[in-house]
């Protein structure tokens, strides 16, 4: 997955029903240092979606404007011909400035000191990193910026960077979108630890 996000999962097994089940152990890592293998980054997640300016607002069935340019981005394209939910939100031009302020991977300690306070949280004017996997992607994306358009993600970055596939579609208003796409487990992991559990139960 393009993202660094904690979860803690538990799985149960009912002993009584299921004696001779083995012990469930959690998948092993696929990329990371101690795979030799290095994870996707916010760039390789998104950057096919790049076609868009800052100032143009898209919403549904969009045509793909650039081929894919990594295994990640045919796996979520796979199943999709046209975009969707990838609608840009249009920020003041005040807010612009200010997030264009900001480097790639960068954060508020990256602006004039008298603006770091302009934003109450700590995670305020930080930009995704285009060479690192994406921070944890929440419910608000309010703070959080793409790593080289001045706007935040669109509902569709987002669900790349959660590994939703492009023919998921989410529906209502574009804050309810927001929070189905920051609330859910990432469909990648979910299939992970599915596989495993099925396994053991087809077993015992």
């Amino acid at each position: 997955m393009p993202q660094q996000r904690r979860r803690v999962f538990f799985v149960g097994v009912n002993k009584k029903k299921n004696k001779n089940m083995e012990k469930f152990i959690f998948p092993p890592p696929t990329h990371g240092n101690e795979m030799g293998i290095s994870p996707f980054t916010s760039k390789d997640a998104i950057s096919d979606l790049d076609f868009i300016p800052d100032d143009r607002v898209l919403g549904e069935n969009i045509e793909y404007a650039l081929p894919a340019q990594n295994n990640y981005q045919k796996k979520m394209r796979s199943n999709s011909k046209h975009l969707l939910n990838h609608s840009v939100t249009i920020h003041k031009d005040r807010t612009k400035e200010i997030i264009a302020m900001v480097p790639d991977g960068g954060n508020y300690k990256s602006l004039p000191e008298e603006l770091w306070s302009t934003r109450k949280v700590n995670i305020a004017w930080t930009r995704m990193n285009s060479k690192r996997p994406c921070f944890t992607i929440d419910t608000g994306h309010n703070h959080h910026f793409h790593y080289r358009a001045n706007r935040v993600p669109t509902v569709r970055e987002s669900a790349r960077i959660q590994s939703f596939p492009d023919d998921f579609e989410f529906i209502g208003i574009k804050t309810s979108q927001l929070k189905q796409v920051g609330n859910a487990v990432p469909p990648l992991v979910a299939e992970a630890i599915a596989v495993k559990i099925k396994n053991i139960l087809d077993k015992g």
